[in-house]
């Protein structure tokens, strides 16, 4: 997945990072017990993330895929609480 810019790296403005991930909405993620997951990878199109998701059906026959629209950050980014005037 070398083409998919989300998995290039972020700079370190902790806005520019929620603006990069609402760019890839769509996620293929790993179901694992206790209803959590694992987000894959993420894709601006849901015809990229389909196309993705077969490629690693076949190589992953065993693993629980699925292609998620998925607007919310896996890390909160904590925003700073306002600084008092003086």
């Amino acid at each position: 997945m070398s083409q998919n810019g989300y998995q290039q790296g972020f700079p370190a403005n902790p806005g520019a990072i929620a603006y990069q991930k609402r760019l890839y909405p769509w996620a293929i993620a790993k179901l694992m017990p206790s209803m959590q997951r694992t987000i894959v990878g993420r894709f601006r199109s849901r015809s990229d993330a389909d196309g993705h998701l077969l490629c690693l059906r076949q190589l992953m026959p065993q693993a629980r895929l699925v292609v998620v629209f998925d607007l919310q950050p896996d890390l909160e980014v904590p925003i700073a609480a306002p600084t008092a005037i003086r």
